[in-house]
């Protein structure tokens, strides 16, 4: 998780980072990422290797041995220790590309994913090789903790070459924060899940991690998303990759409004980040799509276009949280107020959380939750049809520098734990209105404000403690501590002059 004090994974990224010299981060990412990838099947398949040469009657060169339990095939040529025999000889990078194009060869799921220009004359040879001693670190024996640790290097890798590259990096990625937040509250147990503009496959990877400390059975939620980003799409299949997350991402990138790659999905779980306010997204050529049943969204903005190509790929009782600019909550276009009318009269607005700002690395545009359910009176839960919950969250988070900001685990669980209680979960307690937080609001009242769906709106404002100190006796009081403050101000000035005069520093 990209936390400020990650400990092993800062360490090895500031190791790492500096050996990248000048090279800029969005070319270095690929180098480091695909590196991270070749050091993660090596290592699961070496252990493999070595089970298997301890067991009678087995053969640890035999393919089939490791396809049998999910594991990528490795060629000898393509082997860790191999390449960090090599690392230092100049010929390293045609080594590398040679074990990522055998690799491919041998794992047919991996066809066109792994970077292979490591032989590129720009490439600084010297500083390849100290990057391929640095990840030769030991991970343990299990393969579960291989797994786990090279995981958490790769996704704080990716958080970091977002916050270096600025807007293009954090395209594709979001802050962890907001991807726990999201899975939190649509709690993805069983089912299929997907994500429509996947970037790197975060929203994946918090679900599966959602399961696995819930107990529940990775197999029992199937993985389905799409990427346009070619480069993106690439990032996220070795992200799954290091995993073992299963997953159909179709057989190449593309645009999910132009080549939808899961026309017949329907899913119970949709978890994204759409681009915000996409302009060039080709609406014009989309007028008649069957998708638009709440109206056309305007060709200069896709914001409503994702909300409507959501709305149409949930299942009969599907849930959906995703992300999206503020605006999009009281935007008075007359193509988006239509929309986003009939979307509430229609009763499928479950939830809007407003969040603070300063959480992504490629935008300060303040942004929100939008949560869709098809069926707001669910079996075993309170009936919350007619109904949305409002949430007023701007006021939380912590910042971990200057400009970064991330949401706390007690964030994360009072909106969450909010929600759920709302619905009528049990274990999170029963829900009350709470000032200046949140309130559950019945249509009518949204209609009488104009369909707006800002929380600020509805929650109202905290009620602030009263002071029942008269205000001439406050005054008094403080110019009393303030005389006592200029006092000891004053004698610590003359101490601290007395003790530079002793020193020979009078002034």
């Amino acid at each position: 998780m990209a936390t400020a004090n990650i400990g092993f994974e800062e360490k090895l990224w500031t190791l790492a980072d500096k050996l990248r010299g000048s090279m800029d981060a969005a070319e270095y990412k690929h180098v480091a990422l695909g590196l991270l990838f070749l050091k993660y099947v090596s290592d699961a398949f070496e252990e493999k290797f070595e089970a298997l040469s301890h067991e009678s009657y087995a053969d640890p060169e035999d393919r089939d041995e490791y396809i049998a339990e999910n594991i990528f095939w490795v060629p000898k040529e393509a082997r860790w220790n191999h390449i960090k025999d090599n690392a230092k000889k100049p010929e390293i990078g045609q080594i590398i590309d040679h074990a990522m194009i055998a690799i491919e060869k041998e794992n047919p799921s991996l066809k066109g994913v792994l970077p292979r220009d490591f032989s590129r004359p720009a490439l600084d040879k010297t500083r390849l090789g100290e990057v391929i001693d640095l990840f030769s670190f030991k991970v343990g024996d299990e393969a579960s903790r291989s797994k786990d640790i090279l995981g958490r290097v790769y996704e704080y890798f990716l958080s970091k070459f977002a916050s270096a590259e600025g807007k293009n990096g954090g395209e594709f990625y979001t802050p962890n924060s907001v991807v726990k937040l999201l899975v939190e509250m649509i709690e993805p147990y069983k089912g299929r899940v997907y994500d429509p503009c996947c970037g790197s496959g975060g929203m994946f990877v918090q679900s599966e991690r959602f399961v696995e400390e819930h107990q529940g059975k990775i197999g029992d939620i199937a993985v389905y998303g799409q990427e346009s980003n070619s480069t993106t799409w690439r990032l996220c299949k070795m992200n799954l990759a290091i995993r073992g997350i299963d997953s159909n991402l179709g057989e190449h990138h593309a645009d999910t409004f132009h080549n939808d790659l899961h026309k017949n999905l329907k899913a119970d779980y949709i978890l994204a980040n759409p681009p915000f306010n996409i302009s060039d997204w080709g609406g014009e050529r989309l007028a008649e799509d069957v998708r638009w049943s709440y109206g056309i969204p305007p060709a200069s903005n896709a914001n409503y276009a994702w909300i409507q190509h959501i709305v149409n790929k949930l299942a009969p009782s599907g849930v959906a949280g995703f992300v999206l600019a503020n605006g999009s909550m009281s935007t008075s276009t007359t193509a988006e107020f239509g929309i986003r009318s009939k979307l509430v009269n229609a009763d499928l607005v479950d939830c809007i959380v407003t969040l603070p700002g300063q959480l992504f690395y490629s935008t300060q545009i303040p942004v929100c939750l939008w949560f869709i359910a098809k069926n707001k009176a669910p079996k075993g839960l309170r009936d919350r049809s007619r109904e949305i919950l409002f949430i007023d969250a701007r006021k939380m988070g912590f910042l971990v520098d200057r400009t970064h900001r991330e949401l706390s685990a007690e964030d994360i669980r009072k909106i969450a734990d909010t929600y759920h209680a709302w619905r009528g979960q049990a274990a999170a307690g029963s829900y009350e209105d709470e000032k200046g937080f949140c309130k559950s609001v019945i249509l009518e009242e949204v209609h009488d404000h104009d369909y707006i769906l800002t929380p600020g709106r509805y929650v109202g404002i905290e009620d602030v403690e009263e002071d029942s100190e008269p205000f001439e006796e406050k005054m008094a009081r403080l110019t009393t501590e303030l005389a006592e403050q200029f006092a000891k101000s004053s004698q610590l000035e003359k101490e601290i002059r007395k003790r530079l005069g002793g020193i020979g520093f009078e002034f």
